[in-house]
């Protein structure tokens, strides 16, 4: 145990002269925690958590402009904006605000566009009831209703804004011409019936039609109710702080790679390790030590993010991350995930010649298992091939795993086929380390 321990604290002593490769394994993923949770925090606010601040310019002033104004605010969806200083906002206003960049949206309902709306239903009308009236211009020409974009916007958060803005307008358009169909419908039936009962139509008949009233309130008559499959039902939401913690802390840990490969590149070149063959240790215990000392330091690093979404994020505005179902669990999926990644690192150490090609091979091979695995985009968002291709990368297994426990309500059991896969890869890469440092050994290094 002595010379375990002496082995372990050997390479956290070297580790700790390393200023460029400790910033690396806490700085960096810390800074991507932060940056990234709150980046898309807001994005999950622009596509509809909370309000999108829109620019609300009524030009007409009338009935119609009103009532979509209230509707979208009823939604909820849009935050309606009708002033930028203490003055009414014109068109051109809104259009130098957007232009700026200060705001994403414009809606502009035009001048006479109740009146041009409400002639050309009646006009529908009296079309669709075969009733003639020569006071409406049947050739009316309704303004269009503009939605002024920022051209940086893309189409995802357009399509939101003008969904939002369609519903309104097909709710408004069907009151619209139910009233209109109340106000002409009984003048209907009473030209038919006069037609129809001629002379022995009653003269007091037409009091004796009902007032129609046709309306529409715009509510739906069935409602969509959002469950979630989570084994054990939690009393907040998943959030994207859920995801993104887990996934860059598991970036960081397997960024161990980078000074792990470096230390023993660097043992080899200058003799050191030569020197620590001859000495009275087991090749075990020096590689025990080694897998040991960068456990203790990914361990670290891991708990150092879990303090930074459980205390620091929430101050920054998004919301606290929850710890799950199982901490027991969570412990074991951390410690086969530090042991994967010790384990890509000594491979990587074993097989590369100079410090170059680790410092190469090393960042570029973990952002690629990043990029596949999840870290920067869910798997679910991904194209079908890559998804396909995502189940090769170690960090896939680890995401998924924290996922289950973070978000799913999963435990011991439902781990298991992710923390296998991470000890096989451990193992796989350890014996492929092992069998080719002794070849290499024989070669004489």
């Amino acid at each position: 145990m002595k010379k375990l321990g002496a082995t372990i604290h050997k390479e956290l002593l070297l580790l700790w002269r390393d200023k460029a490769g400790l910033l690396v394994l806490f700085v960096m993923p810390a800074v991507l925690v932060v940056v990234i949770s709150l980046v898309q925090e807001n994005i999950l606010k622009i596509m509809g958590e909370t309000g999108t601040r829109v620019l609300f310019v009524d030009l007409d002033g009338q009935t119609l402009g009103k009532n979509i104004e209230d509707k979208l605010r009823e939604a909820g969806r849009l935050e309606l904006i009708k002033k930028i200083t203490a003055a009414e906002i014109d068109e051109q206003d809104a259009i130098e605000a957007i232009n700026r960049g200060d705001f994403q949206f414009g809606i502009i309902i035009p001048e006479g566009f109740t009146d041009a709306i409400r002639r050309r239903t009646r006009q529908l009308a009296y079309k669709s009831l075969s009733m003639e009236n020569a006071a409406f211009d049947k050739n009316t020409a309704i303004p269009d209703l503009i939605v002024y974009f920022d051209p940086a916007v893309r189409g995802t958060f357009r399509s939101a804004v003008m969904n939002a803005l369609n519903s309104v307008i097909l709710v408004t358009e069907v009151n619209e011409k139910l009233k209109v169909f109340s106000e002409i419908l009984p003048q209907k039936i009473q030209k038919e019936i006069d037609a129809t009962l001629g002379s022995f139509a009653s003269e007091g008949i037409n009091d004796t039609l009902p007032e129609l009233k046709l309306d529409i309130d715009g509510k739906p008559l069935m409602q969509v109710k959002e469950s979630s499959t989570s084994r054990k039902a939690f009393q907040k939401t998943p959030t994207s702080v859920q995801q993104n913690v887990p996934a860059w802390a598991l970036f960081g840990i397997f960024f161990i790679v980078v000074p792990m490969a470096g230390a023993l590149i660097k043992e080899r070149h200058d003799g050191t390790l030569a020197r620590l063959l001859t000495m009275p240790v087991s090749h075990l215990t020096l590689i025990a030590g080694k897998v040991a000392a960068y456990v203790l330091v990914c361990l670290a690093q891991f708990f150092l993010i879990l303090l930074i979404g459980i205390f620091l994020l929430p101050l920054l505005g998004t919301p606290q991350l929850e710890l799950g179902s199982e901490s027991t669990a969570l412990i074991i999926i951390v410690l086969s995930a530090t042991l994967a990644a010790t384990g890509y690192g000594i491979l990587l150490g074993t097989f590369a010649k100079t410090y170059e090609q680790a410092s190469m091979f090393g960042p570029i091979s973990i952002v690629i298992a990043a990029a596949i695995g999840g870290i920067m985009v869910p798997i679910y968002a991904m194209p079908k091939m890559m998804q396909k291709i995502s189940i090769f990368s170690p960090l896939q297994w680890g995401l998924d795993a924290f996922l289950d426990i973070f978000v799913r309500g999963g435990n011991l059991v439902t781990i298991l086929p992710e923390v296998i896969s991470l000890l096989l890869f451990f193992t796989a890469t350890m014996i492929i380390s092992w069998v080719f440092f002794f070849s290499r050994i024989r070669k004489g290094m």
